[in-house]
């Protein structure tokens, strides 16, 4: 009888235990500011102003979070900050929807050219622009109103949106569109009655994604608003002061509460999120 031969030792890889280690410190790195603001939000100000921020409070001290959602500023500030970023979500994914389309299955002489200058967009730095910008809107009178965000939102907000859904639409097989001109479908019945009903993933990317970007925002409400009663969330957080102090403890209860909408918006569209950041995102 044969004597079975010895299964050689397996080597230990270090790698993956590299690799869990870096990802550990990255996350820990990440959440610390993270940490800091939950900490100083139920802390008193003069706890914090005492160096006292990174132990764990005795007593959750939540009158941060009442001082906070009783400003009547605050509340000014969350309708400012969603009447901007809900018309430019909806503004920037519709153009990006119809553009997408055009490029994807209504291809023209010029189209491939046109689409990568379309998408250089997304590379273009937005300080180059600030100065044209608000003297244009300047000079027709909408400075210190919603307007001009809204309206640079939405346009930067196009090259991202037309990228990721022509790289969608391309996925989406001919055979459907060809079928539903056959029954007599019109084009734009194809895009809304047989394309977007299967773009819901990457709508769904596109949604959080521009939200999220718009919400938090805070260089153009800064340029293009002046008083109060204009300014949008991420103004307000800087804005808010004690009697004699910055209020540390409310500004990070405020910051907490600014950060809910985006974190309802992206457990909202969770379930296409994925599928969609690994679809039409990736597709050439």
């Amino acid at each position: 009888m044969a004597e079975s031969t010895p299964m050689p030792a397996r080597r230990f890889d270090p790698w993956p235990a590299t690799i869990f280690v870096m990802l550990a410190v990255l996350a820990v790195l990440f959440l610390l500011p993270t940490a800091g603001v939950v900490l100083s939000s139920l802390k008193t100000t003069h706890d914090i102003s005492m160096g006292d921020l990174w132990s764990l409070p005795a007593t959750l001290y939540l009158g941060n979070f009442r001082e906070a959602l009783s400003n009547p500023s605050v509340h000014r500030y969350l309708l400012n900050t969603l009447l901007v970023t809900l018309p430019a979500t909806t503004g920037s994914i519709t153009l990006g929807v119809l553009a997408g389309y055009v490029f994807a299955k209504l291809p023209f002489r010029g189209s491939n050219a046109l689409f990568l200058v379309l998408v250089a967009g997304m590379f273009f730095p937005p300080q180059a622009i600030l100065v044209p910008l608000f003297r244009m809107f300047n000079a027709v009178g909408l400075i210190d109103t919603l307007w001009p965000v809204i309206v640079v939102h939405t346009a930067l907000g196009i090259p991202i949106c037309t990228l990721l859904m022509r790289n969608f639409f391309a996925t989406v097989p001919n055979a459907l569109r060809e079928a539903a001109i056959m029954e007599g479908a019109s084009e734009w019945q194809v895009l809304t009655r047989v394309v977007l009903p299967l773009s819901l993933p990457a709508l769904a990317v596109l949604a959080v994604l521009q939200f999220t970007w718009i919400w938090n925002d805070f260089l153009w409400p800064l340029i293009f608003t002046k008083s109060d009663d204009k300014r949008t969330i991420m103004i307000g957080i800087v804005n808010l002061k004690g009697q004699y102090s910055v209020a540390w403890g409310v500004q990070g209860a405020l910051s907490l509460v600014a950060s809910l909408p985006t974190l309802a918006v992206f457990l909202f569209f969770q379930r296409y999120f994925i599928k969609g950041m690994t679809m039409g995102a990736v597709k050439g």
